[in-house]
């Protein structure tokens, strides 16, 4: 009846890429932003299951998000 309202949050589009940082040895997934111009990655959230990155994508609103190693 009285749900959570999904907030989204913006961030800078231009200068900035959704990135999934995804470790080869522990498996471990972290989902955050790149930023083009430096290569610096800004870590937001800890992705242990698909509704985690759908949860991401929902708040930021991002459509595609590429993958790191």
């Amino acid at each position: 009846m009285f749900g959570k309202k999904k907030k989204t949050i913006d961030y800078d589009k231009t200068g900035k890429t959704a990135v999934l940082r995804c470790s080869i040895c522990t498996g471990e997934k972290v989902a955050g932003f790149k930023d083009d111009s430096t290569g610096r990655f800004e870590e937001i959230m800890l992705i242990r299951n698909s509704s985690d990155l759908e949860e991401f994508k929902q708040i930021y609103g991002v459509d595609e998000i590429t993958k790191e190693y």
